[in-house]
């Protein structure tokens, strides 16, 4: 635990600009980003009486080991960059919503030639466009069902598409009319673009225009007494009054608009969202988050803000957002939200009317996802502490292990053997920090060994992280000219503020994604610099030191095995060679769910029914499953391998050319240089590489018939694989 006081800033050394500013931890991770409009008068707040701080700031500011920041120009501009930040480092003492790209949204792709209407999750992607998120697919596919009659634009994969263009023959939505099928020409290109297009006006709320004109043209028709056309124009006109009946109308005509509300307690937060266009709700969507920070209810308007539009740009912000609290700067954050859209958006509390009636409707339903989150969470985090509680008291551990790592072996036989690394931070698993190895010291299957390697691995690259940034060694500082100083505004700063939108300042601050200067990293507060081995280490990854998440930057306080007394052993011994004393092991054995610790003869044998017994085996099952995946998929990638793998630029298509023309590799390998030439897109020195590559290769081994015992024969009565 960090004293706030050993890296506070010296007075007058910050500057009363807006910026931005980035607490790091002693592994130069970052932690939190704020913003403010005047950095000297924030900073100060959290260099106070500890006392005097809320506990979740107390507990940041003392997990901190240093702070810098950027210095901008506008408030707009600090917006933006707090957002990017957060986005890129992932601090953990920020409020994050949970992402919400499981929501199925209803998309029309018109970066397609012939556009699709379809269901999507995920990312969004560019030249798509997206209508909703609903609650449910099946909402979607109704919808979509009752529309296609009048709009009768493409929704079959792209695979359909290709075979009913191949065959001439469309699919059975094009037979019932609600496919105008562009597949086989019935529709020009032009023509079905034109009917996506009206699709999309008429989903984005313009639907009077479209039911006026064919209730017209029902009127027209059945007066020229072609009354089958008017009673389909009269069907269409049902079809799409029940489409919109789906979406109730709750405001004027032609309102655009999104309505945030917030419930909140102590501890947790849940916001929820109504997504108002032409009038009607089209969609719903919440998020439930932890208050890690000292974070009042504009605060968490600010972040849902940042979360909902951070990524949109034109008519997916809307022109009108309304909120039950203004951020601390509304006017900064209302021109960020006209930057995105390209135009005016009005940010407000509803004051009266029906906005305010459907802004309490808004708040009831994130009142009851709150109630109902607790419901379901109170349990598991009462239970993840006290699973931590009891690993730290069965191994003698000072605190609870807030970092557990497990690893694991896998092989087929002795062959394929690769390792597993999990990650769980406070009892859940964290996925982007999970590691797999290829075992690289030895041939064959010796798990105990393999283990060793693993762990001597993992933590040589974590005490190479530790020297690099001087938390571990530092080397007196090189003689010889220094690095010429770098210019623009990425420059590396001292303590004396800079300005513009990129100027980064306060001690050991640095800017731009390349900080350090080449070849040399900065010992933060050291005023030395130390040079970095370049000796080639086959687990080599990029250096960088920008806090952003790294790969073997943070050591864990509890290590775990998948095995027994020998694993353990092994694992000990890694560390003990590296010198680290400050990690604890265990292992966890299949077969009676032991705990092993080093040097014990006797076990740690936990209560069937405790927690810390459930916690270790999910996390050891976790490291099984994860590398058990990763070894199928390496031995699955061996068998498919080929010979014509090693020619250098023969991609899969004329591969798959080779085998057609010929017929099998063995056929290919009898071919001449002239014969290969044959084949399309294979020109001479392409067949030279390919004839060379075979010839080259080693015999394949006989394939066995597995039931038989008998081997397998081609066609040219030798064996194949």
């Amino acid at each position: 635990m960090a004293d706030p006081s050993s890296y506070r800033p010296k007075p007058g050394q910050i500057p009363d600009s807006p910026g931005v500013y980035k607490f790091r931890d002693e592994h130069r991770r970052v932690i939190y980003v704020g913003k403010a409009k005047n950095l000297r008068q924030r900073l100060a707040n959290y260099f106070q009486d500890l006392a005097a701080l809320h506990p979740r700031t107390r507990t940041m500011v003392t997990t901190a080991a240093s702070v810098e920041w950027t210095v901008v120009s506008t408030e707009v501009e600090a917006l933006q960059l707090e957002y990017s930040w957060i986005k890129e480092f992932d601090p953990r003492f920020n409020v994050k919503y949970r992402d919400d790209k499981s929501y199925p949204y209803l998309a029309v792709t018109l970066n397609e030639e012939f556009p699709r209407v379809q269901v999507m999750r995920g990312a969004k992607k560019k030249g798509v466009r997206y209508f909703g998120p609903y609650g449910h697919a099946w909402a979607i596919r109704e919808t979509v069902d009752l529309m296609l009659r009048v709009f009768p634009v493409r929704t079959c994969s792209a695979g359909v598409f290709k075979n009913a263009a191949r065959t001439g023959r469309p699919c059975l939505l094009g037979y019932i009319g609600k496919c105008s099928a562009p597949c086989v020409g019935r529709v020009t290109p032009e023509e079905h673009r034109e009917l996506a297009g009206d699709f999309c006006d008429f989903m984005a709320g313009r639907t009077g225009t479209y039911i006026r004109r064919l209730e017209k043209d029902m009127m027209a028709a059945a007066e020229e007494m072609e009354y089958e056309r008017a009673a389909r124009l009269r069907d269409d006109v049902e079809a799409l009054k029940r489409a919109m009946e789906k979406s109730a109308v709750v405001l004027a005509d032609a309102t655009d608009a999104d309505l945030i509300a917030v419930a909140e307690d102590e501890l947790e937060a849940a916001v929820q969202i109504f997504h108002v266009r032409g009038g009607r709700v089209r969609g719903q969507r919440g998020w439930v988050t932890d208050k890690v920070e000292n974070v009042d209810t504009s605060g968490l308007v600010e972040h849902a803000l940042q979360q909902l539009y951070g990524e949109e740009t034109g008519d997916s912000v809307p022109k009108e957002v309304l909120v039950p609290a203004l951020p601390e700067d509304p006017d900064a954050v209302s021109q960020w939200l006209a930057d995105r859209r390209g135009s005016h958006v009005s940010l407000r509390i509803p004051q009266r009317g029906d906005k305010k009636d459907l802004m309490a409707t808004v708040q009831r339903n994130a009142q009851q996802a709150l109630g109902l989150h607790k419901t379901k969470r109170a349990s598991d985090l009462t239970t993840r502490s006290r699973a931590l509680e009891e690993i730290a008291e069965a191994l003698g551990l000072d605190t609870a292990p807030l970092r557990i790592e497990c690893f694991d072996i896998s092989h087929l036989q002795g062959d394929d053997v690769v390792a597993s690394m999990v990650v769980f931070e406070d009892g859940l698993a964290r996925k982007s920090e999970y590691r797999r190895f290829q075992i690289k010291g030895f041939e064959g299957q010796d798990d105990v060994r393999s283990m060793h390697e693993v762990i001597g691995r993992r933590f040589k690259r974590y005490l190479q992280e530790k020297e690099r940034t001087g938390e571990w060694e530092e080397t007196p500082a090189p003689t010889g000219p220094a690095p010429a100083p770098q210019t623009g505004p990425a420059a590396l700063t001292g303590p004396a503020a800079l300005t513009g939108p990129a100027a980064l300042t306060g001690p050991a601050a640095l800017t731009g994604p390349a900080a350090p200067a080449a070849g040399v990293d900065t010992i933060p507060g050291s005023g030395t610099t130390s040079v970095p081995d370049t000796t080639p280490d086959p687990d080599a990854e990029p250096r960088e030191d920008d806090g952003r998440p790294k790969r073997f930057a943070y050591p864990p306080q509890l290590v775990v095995v998948d095995g027994g007394q020998p694993q353990v052993a092994a694992a000990q011994r890694a560390l003990d060679e590296l010198g680290i004393d400050d990690i604890a092991v265990c292992g966890l054995a299949k077969r009676l769910e032991e705990v092993w610790l080093p040097e014990d003869d006797d076990p740690v044998v936990l209560p069937r029914s405790s927690e810390g017994l459930y916690l270790l085996q999910r996390v050891r099952d976790e490291a099984h499953r994860f590398a058990i995946t990763y070894q199928r998929a390496k031995r699955a990638k061996r068998i498919r391998s080929s010979p014509l793998d090693a020619v250098a630029g023969l991609g899969e298509t004329r591969k798959q050319a080779l085998i057609k023309h010929f017929g099998s590799v063995k056929k290919l390998k009898q071919a001449t240089i002239d014969e290969i030439c044959e084949v399309p897109g294979i020109g001479r020195r392409t067949a030279e590489s390919v004839a060379v590559a075979l010839a080259s290769a080693a015999p394949a081994a006989p394939a066995v018939n597995t039931a038989t015992g008998e081997i397998i024969e081609d066609d040219d009565g030798g064996s194949t694989t």
